[in-house]
């Protein structure tokens, strides 16, 4: 059993909201103790509207992701919190990659939807690299293996 995750999808889901949204709140509060929000509501209006953008983009991106996937041979062990769900390669019909996007996310289509429903987003193990072109391994060793294990289906 080998993690193919990332270690700080953790940190990610819980600590960078809570430093975003705190450092959001904490300049609300300095600007209505300094009474600068008097001389414009621009102080106020711009860290409400980063608030609603990082939720945003924090719930398309980042809450959406499962904590850890491990790679057990011929299925994936997903875990999301307390749960836990099995997950036949064969059952995944689509290994789609975002190589753009920080954190990186893998995401699983499914034939048949499990616990976690008929996609599962994972952020993968990545190692450094200076070519931020760079294909993902773990992406390129899902997508040959859950290929061959759904020709075998059929």
């Amino acid at each position: 059993m080998t993690k193919i995750s990332s270690g700080y999808t953790a940190f990610m889901k819980k600590a960078f909201p809570a430093l975003w949204f705190g450092f959001l709140g904490l300049f609300i509060i300095a600007i209505l103790a300094k009474g600068a929000h008097a001389q414009s509501a621009m102080f106020i209006v711009i860290p409400c509207v980063m608030a609603v953008v990082g939720y945003l983009v924090m719930k398309k991106l980042i809450w959406n992701l499962v904590d850890e996937v491990y790679d057990c041979g011929d299925f994936l062990l997903i875990r999301n919190g307390s749960d836990e769900d099995h997950l036949p390669l064969s059952n995944i019909i689509n290994v789609n990659s975002s190589m753009y996007t920080n954190p990186p996310v893998i995401t699983l289509r499914l034939a048949t939807p499990g616990k976690f429903g008929p996609d599962i987003a994972f952020s993968p193990l990545r190692p450094f690299s200076l070519n931020p072109f760079a294909r993902n391994a773990v992406a390129e060793d899902l997508i040959v293996r859950v290929d061959k294990a759904r020709s075998k289906r059929a």
